[in-house]
């Protein structure tokens, strides 16, 4: 009994210490990485129900940690693919985000409390699908104001 009590109140400090702090969405050497050259590619394909990606926070420049929210809309009974989601840092090369953002992935949307960023802008390209395999695609700016 005594054991079972201690290993929950370690587990409880484990998750408080690891929920306070930042998590890195990008780090310092990837912000150094130099824009894409020339146009980027978005894929439209003219597919008129596919899901929808809103970007909703941070709305105006914002210091680091900043809490990232998107939200996802499906249509026509079809529902998000979490397992779909693709986030990417356009630099080149490009930085495959996904991993970092997963945790913080729902079926409605992405909502990260504590995104880590240098200061600077960061062009960022959300890929999803909804159960039907219809893709949604959105591109936005993030604009990190010095701490």
């Amino acid at each position: 009994m005594k054991r079972n009590m201690l290993l929950g109140l370690v587990a409880a400090g484990l998750l408080a210490a690891g929920s306070s702090r930042a998590a890195p969405l990008i780090t310092e050497e990837e912000a150094q990485l130099p824009p894409p050259k020339g146009a980027v590619a978005v894929d439209q394909r003219g597919i008129m129900r596919g899901p929808k990606i809103e970007f909703v926070s941070p709305g105006a420049p914002a210091s680091s940690p900043l809490r990232l929210v998107l939200k996802f809309q499906s249509y026509g009974g079809a529902k998000i693919d979490p397992e779909s989601v693709k986030v990417i840092f356009l630099r080149t090369p490009n930085v495959d985000l996904t991993h970092r953002v997963k945790p913080f992935v729902q079926p409605d949307g992405i909502n990260m409390h504590d995104a880590e960023l240098p200061p600077g802008e960061y062009t960022m390209r959300v890929d999803i699908k909804d159960s039907d395999g219809r893709p949604g695609t959105t591109m936005f700016t993030l604009k990190v104001a010095p701490k």
